[in-house]
């Protein structure tokens, strides 16, 4: 269950950010192996002046930091995987992967509350983390 953000410094219509969540969503779907509908993603098109980037990025509009908090315990190559992926879909719909930054951040099971307050080391998750 990642919990996502999804930060951009540009608009984009309707369609084009559903299509940003939907193509990560895709990604972890495929390479977190996490239920299709497990979808827990916000996006956030900031001005530009209120999201710095790397100063030598001569078409900063395309910038996209995406961060993921996730369950501890996927391995070197899911994530591996996960980034190749989240570049490749996002290179789809006109997004130069070398303007994409992607931070995992791995939080155990025992610090996230979910289903009515529970810790997530207590309840069946109904997917494996361990991929």
């Amino acid at each position: 269950m990642p919990s996502v953000t999804i930060e951009v410094r540009r608009e984009y219509s309707m369609e084009q950010e559903i299509a940003i969540i939907d193509a990560v969503q895709s990604a972890l779907v495929t390479h977190f192996k996490i239920p299709e509908k497990d979808k827990h993603i916000r996006f956030f098109a900031h001005l530009p002046h209120r999201f710095a980037c790397p100063p030598d990025q001569d078409q900063s509009e395309f910038y996209t930091q995406i961060i993921i908090d996730a369950f501890a315990g996927r391995s070197v190559e899911a994530k591996r995987a996960l980034y190749q992926g989240l570049v490749d879909n996002l290179q789809l719909l006109g997004i130069p992967p070398k303007y994409v930054t992607i931070v995992i951040r791995d939080i155990p099971l025992e610090n996230w509350g979910i289903r009515g307050g529970q810790a997530a080391c207590d309840v069946p998750l109904g997917f494996k983390v361990d991929v």
